[in-house]
């Protein structure tokens, strides 16, 4: 194999990137709705004349989640196919290994509070996870991985995934058979962090994220005039009752040496200050690695709730969703990407990437193939750059687009002649 060491982000790549991504930032689309962006995806692999298949993917939610439990959440899934993802594929010198590269691409409900000329312009919607990022350092990969098509034999997928922000876009890519003709055999992929600096990347095997599930729980009192709380059932009183008493199964009922977390951030109930609610209704999240102690959760938040209901006069609905599972970096496949990202930016800027218990959807591929997802550094101390993903102030140091095409392509080229 030739020497990696060279491999450069020319000038002339690095400005179109900072470009391209400012403009999907001012230009944010929420999950399954990434209509401007896949258009704009297509067209550079078009420049570059790269095959690529679009309307591929979807609402990948009823392919994993039970079909009752989405009704009793109110949810009523997409289709799973002709969506806004793209596959694109680059052939190298003759048949061999085939190596799959994703990006997400689709933005958050958030409302930005950056001041800066590329700010959102749409209210309400930004890209505060750095998926702009994500998609066009896979569009600068594919330049230079286009280029270099008589270095490499085997077979590069570009995954242009949507709709990770939840709806599972990656199981409806899946789905519609991107790991097929010709089957991938591994997977690579990254995430922004501001644990690190722009020109660094975090790496490791083992589990890299947690399985992420959804719980939506109602409660059904009965309504009433403040002044008379004798003549209610006071859903919000039973709802706090829930609230508290499902953050004691983590605290007593997991081994301490387990991971788990159960978090409630939206609760909403009544409407008024001088009237007692008839509804009010929890929406958490649960996050855990063991599925013993997923499945033992999921058991008892719907019998806490429950019996919280039963003893309080409250009618309880327990919608609990199995979302994403855990993501388990395959170890080979970690140790060659540390390989590449050191041959590229030297042992110094690869550090070790702890576990974490975000939610990922490229851990339905992970299920498949041996993949590595590796934290991609960002962060800018002294430009302010330092909040995490899903914060309203989130930005990125842009030195690091071209670390990640870098650490990319050096892995790409590293796992198909290696």
């Amino acid at each position: 194999m030739a020497d990696i060491s060279p491999i450069e982000v020319s000038p002339e790549l690095d400005s179109w990137m900072r470009e391209t991504r400012r403009y999907l930032h001012m230009n944010p689309e929420l999950s399954l709705q990434e209509n401007n962006t896949s258009r704009l995806v297509s067209g550079h692999l078009n420049e570059l004349g790269i095959k690529h298949r679009t309307g591929v993917g979807g609402d990948g939610r009823s392919l994993y989640i039970d079909a009752e439990q989405l009704k009793a959440a109110g949810i009523t899934p997409g289709p799973t196919t002709g969506g806004t993802g793209i596959l694109g594929t680059i052939e190298g010198r003759k048949p061999g290994k085939v190596l799959l590269i994703r990006a997400d691409m689709d933005a958050l409900p958030i409302d930005e509070l950056n001041d800066v000329s590329y700010k959102s312009t749409k209210p309400g919607v930004m890209h505060a996870c750095g998926h702009d990022a994500h998609t066009t350092i896979l569009m600068g990969v594919a330049e230079m991985l286009n280029a270099r098509r008589d270095q490499f034999d085997g077979t590069v997928k570009l995954m242009f995934q949507p709709a990770e922000e939840g709806p599972g876009g990656a199981v409806a890519m899946i789905h519609d058979k991107i790991l097929d003709d010709p089957k991938v055999d591994a997977a690579v992929a990254l995430h922004v962090s501001p644990l690190w600096r722009a020109g660094q990347i975090g790496v490791s095997g083992g589990f890299s994220s947690a399985a992420s599930d959804r719980v939506q729980i109602t409660v059904h009192g009965v309504g009433g005039h403040a002044a008379r709380p004798h003549m209610s059932v006071d859903s919000t009183i039973v709802a706090s009752q829930i609230l508290l008493l499902l953050q004691t199964i983590v605290s007593r009922e997991i081994d301490p040496f387990e991971q788990a977390v159960i978090t409630f951030g939206m609760i909403h109930s009544g409407g008024a200050p001088n009237v007692i609610p008839d509804t009010a209704v929890l929406n958490g999240t649960v996050r855990t690695y063991s599925p013993e102690v997923r499945d033992h959760i999921e058991k008892r938040v719907k019998e806490i709730a429950a019996g919280i209901g039963l003893a309080m006069r409250a009618e309880v609905e327990v919608a609990y969703l199995r979302g994403y599972p855990a993501l388990h970096n395959d170890p080979e496949m970690s140790e060659l990407v540390r390989a590449a990202a050191t041959d590229v930016l030297g042992a110094e800027n690869v550090f070790e990437r702890k576990p974490g218990m975000g939610g990922e959807d490229m851990a339905f591929v992970a299920q498949k193939v041996p993949t590595c997802m590796f934290n991609l550094g960002i962060a800018n101390p002294e430009q302010g750059k330092i909040y995490a993903p899903h914060h309203p102030r989130f930005d990125i140091d842009e030195d690091a687009m071209a670390t990640g095409v870098k650490v990319m392509v050096a892995s790409a080229l590293k796992y198909l002649n290696g």
